[in-house]
């Protein structure tokens, strides 16, 4: 039974009762037995009047057992017999409270999952159904009922049971079985290229499941999809064929209970505060407590991909890798020496980082590229049937879009929404069969939801990169996603705008376009002065990309964004992202003179040296040093005046990474050839004479070089 208490416990997101697997030990003989039978009750309060769609008959069963155990502990309590009993009946009774137990866990598990989980997983569950007779009919075997002085009708009631048990044999309802077997059968036909007819899926979902409208069609996806991130690798049926079921229900979800309004879908963003993070990096900057130890000790983000190092410290692996690339040999958190450069993944670490993302509704952005077979579903290649539903799920979805009601499109671009959430296949076609334009209407809904919906939809479908293309080409839709940035409806929607901008513009040629369109670099440059810790993330790594076209920097300049880069260097949320944009920046003399104009620049940038991340550090030197190379004497001697730089220059030149030191090494130069400042850098020789001396020094390429991750991956909602 174990099993089940694992399913229970993942299913809830919590570990098991520690009762259910060790018997009390330190209760006396009449406490044992008031303890047995206050839990025996429980149980038969709880679920004698209650009718299981699935596993009827087998939790019946289980129920009227464990009445007959009532009516024995209650004899043994009540005729005094419970306070000398003989050391084998003890052990007995301990038995059954542990059988007790996981028989609570295996009705819970029923009642709380859904009716498609249910049925298949109904041969495991009637497997341990079965297993716990098997356990009654061993235990009333080895029970010494004989020592007992039972009445007579007690006696009888317990003899009944135990023969009944010994002829109990693994029983799986016919009904329930076929009902498995046609839910198969769906899958088989969408693998082949039919499409089931209504009447085939109406009779299976509403007559044979009971499920009769669209909001517990979407608990059923919902709780599917919840197994699939719960269980990863560890799951029967695999994840493949369970996202085949999937999208078999949500094309049902559309078919058969339609696009009415439904409180679920048009007012959920009134219910609760969603999780809306779309850059993975912004997890940190959220109002949820999130456990530390779930951050990386490098860069202080949420870990994608935990891996242990040789000194047992755990780390997000792309940050240690590139640690190490970096030539460093020491643990970051330590400084002990590294034994060896092998990584090992964290998996039960992950795996709490998964449940806990799920728990708290924080979409989790799996690694790209593991070597586990536990992150089996992040790497789940869609089935066909999966494929072909969905594809039949966009044909309605885009109906819809296109003639139905305005309810009935705000239902629609959710649906739409969410089928892009995952899957190129599912952006490709849903974009191919031509939702743009339609998505691109509902921008400038007055009704908030669709609004946002079709925002967020356009988010979704923009990761594909082809998709890309026909969204800046759709007449209209740069202007109108701008237009939502601007004044949007919900914080999320304008969120979700300046996130489409960011995932647009990883295409070089719509750097120019975006940042030519009327009020763009305004608004997001707005947005990164007052909007919310998610909101200015996405602003700023939209700065970012905009800011790698060089054509870009007068645009900027007359926006304010160069003003808002500044300020967000004392925001550690957004600091190194800013900091990057603004070496960009100053490469060019007239950014490097916008820039040098603002006041709190050079000691903004001075900050971030002092207590920024590793590559904050790195983009903070690098923007002094291009604003030396391009600002001019006057941006030199401000920089030069900069109070504790030496000694931030000298820091960086033995402990910064590899780039950091490169860049503060040039920078050193520069002060060195400014004749009338020797004084300000007496302490700086030694540590520029380590830097200087390595052939990297001396290569001029570096000055180049920009430390921001330009392909932030994008989180979908």
């Amino acid at each position: 039974m174990a099993t089940a208490a694992i399913f229970s416990s993942l299913r809830r997101r919590r570990s098991p009762s520690l009762e259910a697997f060790l018997a009390p030990v330190d209760f006396t003989d009449v406490k044992l037995v008031q303890t047995l039978v206050l839990l025996s009750t429980e149980l038969v309060s709880c679920f004698s009047g209650k009718s299981l769609f699935f596993q009827r008959k087998n939790s019946r069963s289980l129920v009227r057992k464990i009445e007959i155990f009532v009516v024995l502990l209650e004899y043994l309590r009540d005729s005094g017999a419970g306070s000398a009993l003989s050391s084998t009946t003890i052990v007995c009774l301990k038995e059954l409270y542990l059988l007790l137990y996981r028989s609570k866990i295996l009705l819970d598990y029923c009642v709380q999952s859904s009716k498609l989980w249910l049925l298949l997983q109904n041969h495991s569950i009637s497997g341990h159904f079965h297993d716990l007779n098997q356990e009654i009919s061993t235990l009333l075997d080895v029970f010494p009922l004989d020592d007992v002085d039972l009445s007579e009708d007690v006696r009888e009631q317990i003899d009944l049971m135990q023969s009944q048990s010994r002829r109990r044999r693994l029983f799986i309802d016919k009904d329930e079985e076929a009902l498995r077997l046609r839910l198969f059968s769906f899958l088989d036909e969408f693998e082949n290229g039919r499409i089931p007819s209504l009447e085939e899926l109406r009779l299976f979902f509403v007559e044979g499941l009971g499920i009769k409208d669209a909001t517990s069609c979407i608990t059923e996806i919902e709780f599917l999809e919840e197994q699939i991130v719960c269980h990863e690798g560890d799951i029967e049926p695999t994840a493949s064929v369970l996202n085949g079921f999937v999208a078999i229900a949500r094309y049902c979800r559309f078919l058969l209970y339609g696009f009415g309004e439904n409180e679920v879908e048009l007012q959920i963003g009134n219910q609760k505060k969603r999780r809306k993070g779309l850059i993975a990096h912004e997890i940190a900057e959220t109002f949820i407590t999130i456990p530390k130890d779930f951050f990386c000790p490098i860069l202080l983000d949420l870990m994608r991909d935990p891996v242990i190092i040789s000194t047992g410290q755990t780390y997000d692996r792309s940050s240690i890798s590139r640690w190490m690339e970096e030539g460093h040999c020491t643990c970051p958190k330590t400084g002990q020496m590294l034994m060896n450069t092998r990584l090992v993944p964290n998996r039960a670490l992950r795996n709490l980082i998964v449940q806990w993302c799920t728990a708290h509704g924080i979409p989790y952005d799996p690694p790209e590229n593991t070597d586990s077979s536990v992150e089996a579903f992040a790497a789940t290649m869609p089935s066909k049937a999966a494929i072909e539903a969905n594809r039949a799920t966009a044909t309605l979805l885009i109906n819809q879009l296109a003639n139905g009601s305005q309810s009935a499109k705000t239902v629609a671009a959710r649906g739409t929404r969410l089928l892009a959430k995952t899957g190129r296949e599912n952006r490709a076609f849903i974009a191919e069969a031509g939702a743009i334009p339609y998505l691109c209407e509902l921008l400038s809904s007055t009704n908030s939801v669709a609004q946002e919906n079709s925002v967020t939809a356009i988010l979704n479908l923009s990761i594909y990169d082809k998709n890309k293309s026909r969204i800046m080409d759709e007449n209209g839709c740069l202007g109108s996603i701008i237009e939502v940035l601007r004044l949007g409806l919900t914080t999320e929607a304008r969120e979700n705008a300046a996130a489409t901008l960011f995932s647009l513009s990883a295409v070089h040629d719509n750097k120019k376009r975006i940042a030519d369109e009327e009020g763009a670099v305004e608004a997001l440059a707005g947005l990164l002065r007052v909007g919310t810790p998610r909101g200015k993330k996405d602003a700023v790594t939209a700065l970012f990309n905009l800011s790698t076209h060089t054509e870009n920097c007068v645009r900027m300049i007359e926006a304010g964004a160069i003003a808002a880069l500044v300020g967000a260097l004392g925001n550690e949320g957004v600091a190194e992202e800013a900091a990057g944009a603004l070496a960009l920046i100053v490469r060019q003399p007239i950014g490097a003179k916008a820039v040098g104009g603002e006041e709190m620049a050079v000691a903004g940038l001075i900050g971030m040296m002092r207590c920024g991340t590793p590559r904050g550090k790195e983009n903070a030197v690098a923007a002094l040093l291009e604003l030396c190379r391009s600002g001019g004497q006057a941006a030199t001697e401000k920089v030069l005046k900069a109070p504790a730089l030496a000694g931030l220059l000298q820091s960086l030149l033995f402990t910064g990474t590899k780039r950091a030191r490169r860049k503060a090494a040039s920078l050193a130069r520069v002060f060195q050839r400014f004749e009338n400042c020797p004084l300000h850098f007496g302490g700086l020789g030694a540590g520029y004479a380590f830097a200087g001396n390595s052939a990297a020094n001396r290569d001029p390429s570096f000055v180049s070089e920009v430390s921001v991750p330009v392909s932030i991956s994008v989180s979908v909602l």
